[in-house]
């Protein structure tokens, strides 16, 4: 075989390596890092995911638009999405309300959807719960906090059971009813008290 003939060999191996996992990553999985704590203690600050790309459907490469559709999502996803304030920065969440939705918030924090208030059970031991098992250990380290600070519940939302975390004390109000537009979802951080989310920029488009 000629020298000629092995370098172009390598170079098409190369190329076709190259678009298999650029495929691979665009239709299929893909990694990616949590930035911040606000899904504590369901996934914690630099934790390494894969994340399912086709779950919801396959988009074109580089774009917001939806090549194929095969399902929503649903309330209590986790799901990474372009941020509504800036389109370069990925975010990742639990989708809690869904189009048509009714959302509102007690003084308490606790969530309302259509009228009702997602169940919540508080946990003594914050890696513990009567209700699902097992989870995501975590301590203060990750917490970046001393346990006694927090108050750590237990919520179930109707389809999905995940832990949510609240600060003590922590100065809440009551926000009125707000509807979920079509298209749209509304997202929330397990991490009550610590997360930027829907309730400082409103709904995220189905889109991203």
């Amino acid at each position: 075989m000629s020298k000629k003939a092995s370098a172009r060999e390598s170079v098409g191996l190369f190329t076709l390596s190259l678009l298999v996992i650029l495929t691979f990553r665009w239709a299929l999985f893909e990694p990616f890092v949590i930035p911040s704590g606000s899904m504590i203690p369901s996934l914690l600050i630099n934790d390494h995911i894969v994340v399912n790309k086709y779950s919801y459907g396959l988009r074109l490469p580089f774009s917001k638009k939806w090549i194929t559709s095969i399902k929503t999502p649903e309330r209590g996803d986790i799901v990474v999405f372009y941020s509504v304030e800036n389109d370069k920065i990925l975010m990742v969440t639990r989708v809690v309300g869904l189009p048509g939705d009714d959302i509102e918030f007690s003084k308490e924090g606790r969530v309302i959807i259509n009228g009702v208030a997602f169940e919540q059970s508080k946990l003594e031991n914050p890696n513990l719960s009567k209700t699902q098992a097992p989870f995501y250990q975590v301590d203060e380290v990750d917490l970046g906090d001393q346990f006694r600070f927090y108050d750590f519940f237990a919520e179930n939302n109707g389809l999905k059971k995940y832990r949510t975390i609240y600060k003590k004390n922590a100065h809440r109000w009551h926000e009125n009813l707000q509807r979920v537009p079509e298209g749209h979802l509304f997202v929330m951080g397990d991490n009550r008290d610590k997360s930027r989310d829907g309730r400082f920029w409103g709904f995220i488009p189905r889109t991203n």
